[in-house]
């Protein structure tokens, strides 16, 4: 993985300058994103098994010596693809925190049905689980687009409303 290096404030001709994301870099992000990525799947009640989907499949000794590690912030490295996951994961609980008012709103959202192209009548939970990296990308970047205004293919015409003065309410 690349990452872009915006170090300078001066344009260089030859563009942004990427550079290879090292070890070093999935060393420092591994520990406190495993940790966060761990309370986040707490809050959306997965099991053991789910969350171990959700890291690519790893064998369970391994997911529990990642997670001590973790815990004891010990030293953790991740695999470049667990940590493209983790992110994933981090990214979608940030969408849904921006997008629902309250967590049973974003809990009843991501595990609901759903109708839309995307979904196809499962809930954005099993896409993800089911869906491998894939699947947890296409639910990141539909919360992204929803959180951007697009509400996605398959919504029904006009169900989405623009906020007018009235609909404002100020305590």
């Amino acid at each position: 993985m690349q990452r872009a290096d915006f170090s300078s404030s001066s344009y260089r001709s030859e563009g942004v300058q990427f550079r290879i994301l090292s070890q070093e870099d999935r060393a420092r992000a591994s520990g406190p994103g495993l940790r966060t990525f761990d309370k986040i799947t707490d809050c959306f009640g997965l099991t053991e098994a789910d969350r171990i989907a959700l890291l690519g499949d790893p064998a369970r000794s391994t997911y529990h010596h990642w997670i001590k590690n973790a815990r004891d912030k010990a030293p953790l490295t991740l695999p470049l693809d667990t940590l493209l996951r983790v992110s994933a994961v981090l990214g979608i609980y940030k969408a849904l925190i921006i997008l629902f008012e309250d967590q049973n709103q974003a809990l009843a959202w991501l595990k609901a049905r759903h109708q839309g192209d995307l979904f196809a009548g499962v809930s954005p939970i099993t896409h993800m689980l089911e869906g491998g990296h894939k699947g947890l990308m296409s639910v990141r970047h539909y919360l992204n687009a929803w959180r951007g205004g697009h509400m996605g293919f398959g919504a029904p015409e006009g169900s989405f409303q623009l906020v007018i003065e009235g609909d404002l309410f100020f305590a």
